[in-house]
């Protein structure tokens, strides 16, 4: 009998049947681990692959607030920049304004100067005409004009207001240099009911004389009768010399001419 109180082919059998069952079980457990370790390495393969697409979404989110944070701080540059321009332009704009307000004043301003200075430029123009028809008669058409440009211009809408001021100022000038200057000059004269051509003879505004071209006639204009009246003999080279300096032809020198008195000295 066998050890296990059977037959001995019985015995065998049954360690044969544990060693298959047994085979059987570690056949069925190798596929079982070998499955297990397939989906192990499937899921670490996934997880590797989830990382990495985890790690490039990581880098990429990295580049991301990196642009992000340049573009923040490009941002609060330009506001920075906005905000100094805005503050300048506030600033020009109060100062535009304050100049506005100032020019409107000088506007109301100007209109009231305007309304005393216009007469004033009136009365100005006809002073200088009376001041003319009363004074020595030397180069009268030409003084006349001016006058009456003056008062032509007075009425000209696209001549300014200082313009025309400084157009009489001028001839208020040209006016007071005529009293300290000496001039000669050639003229035609009505001398007896006869058209004579005359040299004339300015010095200031205290004498007006005049010599013919052959010096045979010599006179003066005479404030008194306001006409032209002929010297005597004794002044004829006296003023043939004035001619001469006023000429620049002769140096300057004391010469004895029929100077007109103001009244009171008479």
């Amino acid at each position: 009998m066998g050890p296990f109180g059977g037959k001995p082919g019985a015995a065998v059998s049954c360690l044969l049947a544990f060693f298959g069952a047994a085979f059987a079980v570690s056949a069925g457990w190798g596929q079982e681990l070998q499955v297990l370790l397939g989906e192990t390495v499937q899921t670490q393969a996934s997880s590797d692959s989830d990382a990495a697409r985890s790690q490039l979404r990581i880098s990429q989110l990295a580049d991301e607030t990196t642009e992000l944070l340049g573009e923040y701080r490009l941002t609060l540059q330009q506001l920075d920049r906005v905000r100094i321009y805005n503050d300048n332009l506030a600033a020009l704009v109060a100062d535009q304004e304050s100049e506005q307000a100032s020019i409107q004043r000088q506007l109301v301003d100007f209109v009231i100067v305007e309304q005393g200075i216009v007469p004033l430029m009136f009365n100005m123009i006809g002073a200088l005409e009376q001041f003319i028809a009363l004074d020595l008669p030397f180069q009268n058409s030409e003084r006349v004009d001016r006058v009456r440009r003056l008062r032509d211009n007075m009425d000209a809408s696209d001549i300014t207001i200082s313009e025309k001021y400084r157009q009489i100022m001028d001839a208020y000038l040209i006016e007071t240099d005529f009293g300290r200057t000496v001039e000669a000059y050639i003229e035609t004269l009505d001398l007896a009911g006869s058209p004579t051509q005359v040299d004339i003879l300015r010095i200031g505004r205290v004498l007006l004389a005049y010599q013919t071209p052959d010096r045979e006639e010599t006179g003066y204009f005479n404030l008194d009768t306001r006409t032209w009246e002929p010297l005597s003999d004794d002044y004829r080279a006296a003023i043939t010399q004035g001619l001469r300096i006023a000429r620049r032809q002769a140096a300057p020198d004391l010469l004895r001419l029929p100077v007109h008195a103001p009244e009171g000295l008479r």
